[in-house]
């Protein structure tokens, strides 16, 4: 049951760290797709079907989710991952966890729990996505969580790069660690100020790549910017310009021509730029990745600038604009509410996030409140909301 790895530098499950709770071995998967196939039967990767990419649930069927968003992040990281040498086993589980923490109404009720919680030990999504597959799903009897391997809670924990030491990449490194990663490291050494592994470091960059590019299928089709505004960014333009010479066609297939081209113009350019890392390197084992001391994984020096400027294009015309900042005030409104709801009341929590919260202290009533509105779909809360309150205004 060996994975695909062929690069000495890949993760192996034979290899693997183990889970913190030991377990028979499987007969028929190794431990890194026993890791994809918790995450995907979990209640939180259900939930993420429901839950906000940009556009609000009631916009229209064929905006993405965090659930289709996490299926297209897979999908580019198998890609590289094959192309890499790299488990893509790994990097899929990875790919598909990474929002398994988020909130309803996206980085929005990301940003209104994290203020209501400023004073109970912060939240944060990613760190969330922690707490998640480490204590919130309760779907085995001998333990809370997924009980996943150390490679794959690495991953989860350091995707973005290491969070303490010399190349820290979190914002303030002397700042105390997020509350779910801080509870984990107390049990678990992730080495936390090393890189993550090389799978886990392709799944990162492919939520870049996959959101980059479905955020502009998404917004053309909300009607928020056209195709042709999109030509001042020279990546994107070198995409209309070889569309424009496969001959006519309507305006729907056009974006999709485009976007196929861009993804595969960031994927090969990620491809190129860490074989050339890796061969600097001259990595023989995954733990040469992790003491690298710099990213394996990244864009090249040429594509970063473009990556960027499609990013401020987004910000400025999809982002930021009108109709996204109305629904924003809504949604921060009902998670603002409905915190304070059941902070103050929290016999109208369900019974079974109710049990010992007499008991607890501030904080730890505040978190447990927390992770409830955290697993909240859009719907759901929006529901909460109008049970408790007056009605709200119209999304959109």
């Amino acid at each position: 049951m060996q994975g695909r790895a062929t690069a000495a530098y890949a993760c192996r499950p034979e290899r693997s760290r183990g889970r913190r709770h030991a377990e028979e071995p499987s007969a028929t998967r190794n431990d890194f797709q026993r890791d994809r196939d918790r995450i995907i039967h979990s209640a939180a990767f259900r939930r993420l079907a429901h839950k906000t990419q940009v556009f609000v649930y009631h916009e229209g069927d064929h905006y993405r989710t965090r659930l289709t968003h996490s299926l297209e992040v897979s999908q580019i990281a198998r890609s590289i991952t094959r192309m890499l040498g790299g488990d893509d086993d790994l990097a899929e589980a990875l790919a598909l966890a990474h929002d398994l923490g988020h909130t309803p109404f996206g980085h929005t009720g990301e940003d209104a729990l994290a203020e209501a919680m400023a004073d109970h030990g912060g939240f944060d999504h990613n760190a969330q996505s922690v707490r998640v597959v480490t204590r919130l799903e309760r779907r085995y009897a001998g333990f809370d969580g997924l009980n996943l391997t150390w490679e794959t809670l690495e991953g989860l924990v350091k995707h973005n790069g290491p969070l303490l030491g010399h190349h820290a990449t979190r914002p303030d490194p002397a700042a105390p660690l997020p509350h779910a990663i801080a509870m984990v490291a107390r049990e678990i050494d992730l080495e936390l100020d090393r890189f993550a592994s090389l799978e886990a470091q392709i799944a990162a960059i492919s939520d870049d790549i996959a959101y980059n590019n479905h955020d502009i299928d998404d917004g053309i089709r909300a009607h928020l910017f056209a195709l042709g505004d999109l030509g001042g960014i020279e990546l994107v333009r070198k995409a209309i310009d070889t569309v424009a010479q496969i001959g006519a066609c309507d305006a729907t297939r056009q974006v999709h021509e485009m976007m196929r081209r861009l993804i595969s113009r960031m994927v090969d350019d990620v491809i190129a730029e860490t074989a050339r890392r890796l061969a600097a390197v001259d990595a023989a084992s995954p733990g040469d990745i992790r003491r690298a001391g710099r990213a394996m994984v990244d864009f090249s020096s040429d594509m970063r600038p473009q990556i960027a400027a499609l990013r401020a294009f987004l910000f400025e015309h999809m982002y930021h604009h009108d109709r996204v900042q109305r629904d924003r005030e809504i949604a921060a409104r009902i998670v603002n509410e409905l915190f304070r709801l059941y902070m103050g009341r929290v016999d109208l929590l369900p019974e079974e996030w109710r049990f010992d919260l007499v008991a607890r202290d501030i904080d730890g009533r505040a978190r447990r409140v927390a992770d409830f509105i955290a697993g909240m779909t859009d719907r759901f809360a929006v529901r909460q909301y109008q049970t408790w309150f007056a009605p709200i205004p119209e999304f959109g």
